[in-house]
């Protein structure tokens, strides 16, 4: 709601764009052990806020697809310190490997949906909060459809192709000093 001006803006709707996190088991190459995904915090909390935002007043969640690659990967960061040295492979942690799952299908919904709302003119204006690149032939669709497009990057570092084709980038939270960890 950061985004809305009370005095001339009226919400049309959120639209929330995820998939259902991620519930299987799967064996810890490292430890050897059964992770059941589906008993974790993340679990719990992810499928919690996607039920509470679905039941949400002018809320409409659009779900993708999980990809499963079965299989683990090691994460960046570990990739980075295995590769100049200050890490061996023998120092592998739990946590230095991730399951490796992708969200499929999600950039397509939000470019139908923005293709939607600017060709019924059902909006004056699209609020897109994300950084990602593939937005950008959804945006430029929009504007020569006569919508303007605010983009909110969350603090994110966004390719130039991306400001270039919004009408106006405003990030409305403060930046995080703390980052969030990725799990699945």
């Amino acid at each position: 709601m950061k985004h809305i001006n009370r005095q001339r803006d009226e919400l049309y709707r959120i639209l929330v764009y995820d998939c259902r996190p991620l519930g299987k088991k799967a064996h810890h190459p490292l430890t050897k052990q059964c992770v059941d995904f589906a008993r974790t915090d993340t679990f719990a909390f992810r499928t919690a806020l996607l039920a509470e935002l679905a039941r949400s007043p002018k809320v409409a969640v659009r779900l993708g697809e999980l990809a499963d690659r079965q299989r683990w990967r090691i994460r960046a960061e570990t990739t980075r310190r295995l590769l100049n040295g200050t890490m061996q492979l023998s120092d592998l942690q739990e946590n230095d490997l991730a399951y490796d799952v992708e969200q499929k299908g999600v950039d397509v919904k939000i470019a139908l949906d923005v293709a939607t709302l600017a060709f019924k003119r059902l909006v004056d204006r699209v609020v897109l909060i994300t950084g990602d690149s593939d937005f950008v032939p959804a945006a430029k669709l929009a504007r020569r459809e006569g919508i303007d497009v605010v983009l909110d990057p969350l603090w994110a570092t966004i390719a130039p192709s991306l400001v270039e084709h919004v009408d106006g980038l405003r990030n409305a939270w403060p930046r995080r000093t703390r980052s969030i960890s990725s799990s699945a």
